[in-house]
């Protein structure tokens, strides 16, 4: 019977276990977008990781929605991530580069010379968020036109050329919660009647092409995609997401990537998840659904087949040592969520381990 520790090949790279840090930002790359010695060093305290997928990135100036989240788009934010890398892999890890281009999510005053956030409509997300002067509502989005649609896929293929050449394995793109691609999936979010939105093979033709893109500049082994059907996170209406997913993976299939991320938001999606592996080949990572943060309990989905691969949220945040914790039942520190966004060391690199 396989089990969350045994290891798994994922595309010719060889993982010591089946149990994967989630993505999570953490805001702390500072105005330029740069990872410092303290983010390197927060990341290879968890190499012990099958593997690592780091918070999100942005591809470009406008994708950025949040404050001093990290970029993957200037050679300084190469350099910077390039000390991430080797830290993790001096210590035996793995680690994928998330790429975030958060569409309509931000707000004017995280972007320079005048930019305003951009969606794949001109639809507003209800609610907040936050900036340095403190939480600001949503601004309603510049609709991409079709030829800034193409550009924005060809922004995501030189992160992850830049990905690759800060030492990364591989990317995930995020496809999930509520950012762009997601919004171009979402039928509440994508009103476009062109080539990009409408019936469900436009909607789904961003990620699609986005996907490609990616693959074609460094290599399906080392493309990923993240997903979370009918998640309402970021004011998201997807009611009935199961067959436009399922189409969108009848297309990404064939690619050989190098894995298909999917988080579960409720118990009751896991319909749609078992749906999605049945039609993905390749190794599937599962964040699950779970009461409260992703625990222990979430291993048995490995010897069950659900899933190729366990990701844990705050779990991992921490717990630097979580693999060995959770072979041996705990116990585990608690996550402080007064340090998860911004600050210094303090619920960042000071979790102990055993």
């Amino acid at each position: 019977m396989t089990t969350a520790f045994d290891p798994i090949d994922l595309s010719g790279v060889r993982l010591a276990n089946r149990i994967a840090m989630a993505p999570m930002t953490r805001s702390r790359a500072g105005e330029d977008g740069v990872p410092g010695e303290l983010t390197a060093e927060y990341y290879a305290q968890r190499a012990s990781a099958g593997l690592i997928v780091t918070e999100g990135a942005q591809p470009s100036v406008v994708g950025q929605g949040y404050p001093d989240t990290p970029g993957l788009h200037t050679a300084e934010q190469i350099a910077g991530w390039r000390k991430v890398t080797s830290a993790v892999h001096a210590r035996g890890g793995r680690i994928f580069a998330q790429i975030m281009h958060t569409g309509r999510i931000g707000h004017p005053d995280l972007l320079p010379d005048g930019l305003t956030p951009v969606g794949a409509s001109a639809v507003t997300a209800q609610g907040q968020v936050y900036t340095h002067e403190g939480p600001k509502d949503f601004v309603t989005p510049r609709e991409l036109t079709s030829d800034e649609v193409r550009a924005t896929v060809a922004d995501f293929a030189a992160a992850a050329r830049n990905a690759v050449d800060a030492g990364f394995d591989g990317v995930e793109l995020h496809g999930a919660n509520g950012y762009l691609i997601h919004q171009f999936l979402a039928p509440g979010t994508n009103l476009r009647t062109d080539e990009w939105g409408g019936t469900p093979e436009n909607r789904i033709r961003f990620a699609v092409e986005a996907v490609k893109a990616v693959a074609a500049e460094i290599g399906p082994e080392r493309t990923a995609l993240r997903l979370s059907p009918g998640n309402v996170y970021n004011d998201i209406d997807e009611p009935e997401p199961r067959d436009t997913y399922l189409l969108l993976l009848k297309q990404l299939a064939p690619l050989g990537l190098a894995y298909l991320h999917v988080l579960e938001t409720s118990p009751e999606s896991r319909e749609v998840t078992r749906a999605l592996r049945a039609e993905f080949p390749g190794v599937f990572v599962l964040n699950p659904a779970t009461e409260g943060p992703t625990d222990h309990r979430a291993l048995s989905l490995v010897e069950e087949g659900l899933a190729d691969v366990i990701s844990f949220g705050q779990l991992f945040l921490a717990n630097p040592d979580l693999p060995e914790r959770l072979r041996t039942g705990g116990p585990y520190n608690a996550a402080d969520a007064a340090t998860f966004f911004g600050g210094d060391a303090r619920g960042y690199t000071d979790y102990p381990s055993r």
